[in-house]
């Protein structure tokens, strides 16, 4: 397995092949997209541990994106059956996958933990859905600084686990070396990351922007409140299903094939082959 250094161009190239990707198949996306968080969702409501749980389920449900993006860049439908994909590849796999879900879970209770110690726990109890956020709370300064505190924490957490589960499925690698190898690609190709972090900012602001035009538009006609408030909805859902179906490029440009072809074939759709100039390591 080697790490490929790309340059920082190929952040936008990202952005555009989620996109593209996406709609290929954007009932299928969006629908696993939406099963992913119902199903996370649920877990949160089981008593004691249910946040935790779902927590733990988010590495599986990158995963089940990017297979179902790999799926969809290569001409095939992706099924619901993808939701399972981080759980039918084997015991050694599922064990990983697992361990990387917790591992996640307990980093995240961790960033969220370190926030109480700044603000008594406001803006964790907002969080996890056990208070309103008012308007004098998000004035207070110190719900403020622990909201400040987490962004700052949950970044590289969220480099650490970036490619993790990707290189669990694919490379077979162990969860703690995955985490390690994760956060390495992510720094050496910092320069893609920052201008693929900027044109998703750019397409979300964008998405804001059609969204509340549409909504006065709506609101004009006499056709707000409901309505208004599903195309939000449901325009942040696409939005999110589209972002998450650009992280299999990132991984796929930034390590080397899994499989080649003279080996076996895979159980699950190995990422899209690079094309063009980042396609070998450097």
């Amino acid at each position: 397995m080697k790490l490929h250094i790309v340059p920082a161009s190929t952040g936008m190239t990202w952005v555009k092949q989620g996109i593209r990707a996406f709609w290929r198949q954007p009932l299928a996306l969006a629908a696993l997209f939406f099963m992913s968080m119902a199903a996370m969702s649920l877990a949160a409501m089981i008593p004691l541990v249910g946040p935790a749980v779902a927590l733990a389920l988010l590495p599986s449900a990158t995963l089940a994106m990017m297979v179902a993006a790999a799926e969809a860049t290569q001409g095939r439908f992706p099924t619901p059956a993808l939701l399972l994909v981080a759980f039918r590849t084997g015991q050694q796999r599922l064990r990983d996958m697992l361990t990387l879900g917790a591992l996640y879970a307990v980093g995240f209770l961790a960033v969220i933990g370190l926030s109480a110690l700044v603000d008594g726990g406001q803006f964790a109890k907002v969080y996890f859905g056990g208070a309103p956020l008012t308007k004098e709370m998000a004035e207070q300064p110190a719900f403020q600084s622990a909201m400040w505190l987490c962004m700052m924490l949950y970044l590289p957490l969220s480099l650490l686990f970036w490619h993790a589960p990707g290189l669990v499925h694919w490379h077979g690698v162990p969860p703690v070396k995955a985490l390690f190898f994760s956060i390495v690609a992510c720094m050496r190709n910092f320069g893609a990351f920052f201008v693929y972090g900027l044109g998703w900012l750019g397409v979300f602001l964008l998405g804001a922007v059609v969204v509340t035009l549409a909504a006065a538009l709506l609101a004009a006609l006499g056709l707000g409140g409901a309505a208004s408030g599903g195309m939000v909805v449901g325009s942040a859902m696409m939005l999110a299903a589209m972002f998450l179906t650009s992280v299999v490029f990132t991984f796929r440009d930034c390590f080397e094939p899994p499989y080649h072809p003279s080996d076996e074939a895979p159980h699950d759709a190995a990422p899209p082959s690079p094309s063009g100039p980042t396609a070998g390591p450097h």
